[in-house]
């Protein structure tokens, strides 16, 4: 497997941290992104993203397939998913009920790519219940969705204040 999933509240450096390890790798870079200027905040902060990474770097658009932009980047290349959150938030928007089968789909790919696969999501499930039905119900989605990804991915980290901790597969209760 392939596959390295980043986890981590807003800010904290998930994205920066993606960026440097794809740039090491020292190969081609497809980024995928999930985002959609739907305002001025976010088009300044897509924008500010951009400008981030190499001007070398391939970026696909994929707010709503990520099965699809995964499977068209080049054999050889690193893939960046950035983010899973905007993704399931995009999905849940458009009224798609099948959100984990997709991602099951999706991270499945990722994890079969001979190349690496980054990707990014928020955890939200660490903070307090949201007082809205819908808040929870997307903080629950979520949480499945990382826990999928997670579970195809050869290494998931925790990213804190820049920093990271590597996250090590459940396993039986030793008791």
């Amino acid at each position: 497997m392939t596959l390295t999933l980043l986890l981590g509240g807003a800010r904290c450096g998930k994205s920066t941290l993606a960026l440097r390890r794809a740039e090491a790798l020292g190969r081609p870079v497809v980024f995928v992104a999930t985002a959609e200027a739907r305002d001025a905040e976010m088009s300044d902060r897509i924008a500010r993203h951009q400008a981030e990474r190499p001007a070398t770097w391939s970026t696909l658009e994929a707010p709503y397939d990520l099965d699809m932009a995964i499977g068209q980047a080049p054999v050889e290349a690193a893939v960046i998913v950035d983010c899973l959150t905007l993704w399931v938030a995009n999905l849940m928007e458009r009224g798609d009920d099948a959100i984990e089968t997709a991602a099951e789909v999706a991270a499945h790919r990722a994890a079969q790519r001979s190349a690496p696969v980054i990707a990014v999501s928020n955890e939200v499930g660490m903070g307090i219940v949201p007082d809205h039905p819908l808040g929870r119900v997307y903080r629950d989605r979520l949480g499945r969705v990382n826990a999928i990804w997670a579970g195809h991915a050869r290494e998931a980290l925790l990213v804190v204040a820049g920093r990271t901790l590597i996250l090590q597969p459940a396993g039986p209760f030793d008791g």
